[in-house]
């Protein structure tokens, strides 16, 4: 019976590594950001590739949530679900997460608004995900890892993870060859260039985060709910 593993991640982070990790074992498929048409079209946003994206996947989440939790071709062990976690609009019905086995990957908010002020001037405490993480948290539990231990020890980070998920642990999780993958989105000329070049984890190098002084209430803000689900961090 397939393992659907919904990781749910906020902007900033290692997401994409972590898929590139699942995606490397031999029992599991991917599926990369599906809700992430329906929030655009929801929003009207305009990210880079928006039309791109609009095309290439389902615009109503009710089609998007049948996908995740139907028929899984070659009933594969596990389906890896890389979601964003502001992705999941308000407008979103939840019952059919009751379906999924749910993770959650954290990051400290200092670094995350540090790097999000980069590439977007304003970012919001929705922008970032972290109430949403807190919510599915609160309602159907799962394995919590920090970015920061997954980047110190991947091996035992990743090894607690899969036992926390129900299956065992794969040493082909800790490299990938480079290049693109046929699951990657199509948005993937646009933020993947880091991860294409890479062929595992890029090693830790701990930094202090540089937050703009006008962003420093969005990271008290976001405190809480880190704190929350660091917590229980494996």
């Amino acid at each position: 019976m397939t393992i659907r593993v919904a990781m749910w991640s906020g902007p900033r982070n290692i997401s994409t590594a972590m898929m590139r990790s699942f995606g490397s074992r031999a029992d599991t498929v991917v599926s990369d950001e599906p809700l992430y048409a329906h929030y655009l079209a929801a929003t009207g946003l305009d990210h880079p590739g928006r039309d791109e994206i609009l095309a290439a996947q389902p615009q109503r989440w009710e089609d998007v949530a049948d996908t995740l939790t139907g028929p899984v071709p070659g009933d594969p062990a596990v389906f890896y679900q890389k979601h964003m976690t502001h992705h999941l609009l308000p407008r979103i019905g939840r019952d059919w997460l009751g379906k999924l086995t749910h993770a959650f990957l954290i990051r400290d908010p200092s670094h995350v608004v540090a790097s999000y002020a980069k590439v977007r001037g304003e970012p919001t405490l929705d922008d970032l995900g972290y109430p949403q993480q807190v919510e599915i948290f609160r309602t159907f539990g799962g394995p919590v890892v920090d970015s920061a231990d997954v980047l110190r020890d991947p091996r035992r980070t990743l090894r607690l993870l899969c036992e926390g998920l129900g299956f065992a642990f794969d040493p082909a999780m800790l490299s990938w060859a480079p290049g693109p993958r046929p699951e990657d989105g199509v948005w993937a000329p646009h933020w993947y260039a880091a991860v294409h070049a890479s062929t595992g984890f890029a090693p830790y190098a701990p930094a202090p985060a540089e937050v703009p002084d006008r962003l420093r209430p969005l990271v008290e803000a976001a405190r809480p709910y880190y704190d929350e689900l660091a917590a229980h961090r494996l």
